[in-house]
């Protein structure tokens, strides 16, 4: 706001000095003029007593509002250029639309155009990080197989060849979800609701632990929705639920809370919790709190990748449950256009 202010400022101050700069010039040569041309002057004098002062008013006015007007339509035209960036920006719209005055409309184009060929540049490189990530898939395969068929002859050897391509392929997949990250975040529209996405983990996850009996609770209001892509959040939910569901005694909540224009999600669970000084190394890609439970340490760097990447971020506290609570704060989504109302 304080750029657009000193435009403003600005763009007043110098229609306001080219006035007076104008006013100027026009009355040393009209003085000049008629100071050598005596009888234009009494003619011109003349003329200008017979005009009634009302109306001689009437068109100063005139003359002032209709200036004050175009100056007001060239700072509206630069405000809305303002917010239209800012939709596009936040990710609500993928270019900026609507006529704008024709000293602008050449930026607009070119603004558009640039957002077009961003988008390209970045759809094309997610491709090719798919072309690549599948293309290793295959020789990995082989290395895998090849692993197998030595593990008779040389054990060590395979598990060192199994653990190696093991590495490799979680790498893959990883670089492979951060290109797609990218392409979604460049989308625009993008909203993802809490509910669905937290019942169907809880539904997968009531399953899996199905031997532990673990209580699964959610506080989340129904018209709760986020600005990212579905599979994204699922994967970032799906990590922190997994992970409260390893670490718990018994109960895990999951809850929501709009706070401004962001949505916090807060996971509990009634586990031991985590050290303040282990914090930074759980949030490392390949960190772990504990060596002795089986993981790849890549699921909380990779929530916290995803949510840096849509603007947001991730919080490690303790859990009013008595183990970890993870805050995971992301851009609130709006309502779909046919649930506004008009």
């Amino acid at each position: 706001m304080k750029s657009a202010r000193s435009f403003r400022s600005q763009l007043i101050a110098g229609s306001l000095l080219w006035t007076l700069g104008v006013m100027l010039v026009v009355s040393v040569l009209l003085i000049v003029f008629l100071a050598t041309h005596p009888q234009p002057h009494f003619a011109l004098l003349s003329w200008f007593l017979s005009i009634p002062l009302t109306l001689s008013l009437v068109v100063g006015l005139a003359c002032l509002g209709l200036g004050a007007r175009v100056i007001w339509r060239s700072l509206r035209a630069m405000d809305r250029l303002h917010v239209d960036l800012a939709d596009v920006h936040a990710g609500t719209t993928a270019r900026l639309s609507g006529t704008y005055p024709a000293e602008v409309q050449p930026l607009v184009t070119d603004l558009n155009a640039l957002l077009t060929a961003r988008d390209e540049r970045v759809i094309r490189a997610a491709a090719r990080a798919a072309d690549m990530a599948h293309g290793l898939k295959t020789p990995l395969a082989v290395l895998a197989r090849d692993a197998d068929l030595v593990a008779a002859q040389d054990p060590a050897l395979a598990v060192s060849l199994g653990a190696q391509v093991s590495r490799m392929a979680r790498q893959i997949d990883h670089h492979l979800s951060q290109a797609r990250m990218v392409a979604a975040g460049t989308a625009a529209g993008l909203r993802a609701p809490l509910v669905p996405a937290v019942s169907g983990l809880f539904r997968a996850l009531e399953r899996l632990h199905a031997d532990r009996r673990i209580a699964l609770a959610r506080d989340i209001a129904d018209d709760h929705a986020v600005r990212c892509a579905p599979e994204d959040l699922d994967e970032m939910l799906g990590n922190l639920l997994d992970n409260a569901c390893t670490w718990c005694r018994s109960r895990v909540h999951v809850a929501s809370t709009l706070v401004d224009a962001q949505l916090i999600v807060t996971v509990d669970d009634d586990g031991d919790g985590v050290e303040a000084s282990m914090v930074p190394r759980v949030l490392q890609r390949g960190g772990r709190a504990d060596e002795r439970v089986p993981g790849t340490g890549l699921g909380l760097a990779i929530v916290q990748d995803l949510a840096e990447l849509y603007g947001g971020t991730l919080t490690l506290e303790r859990s009013p449950l008595g183990g970890l609570r993870v805050r995971l704060a992301l851009p609130a989504a709006p309502a779909p256009p046919a649930d506004r109302p008009a």
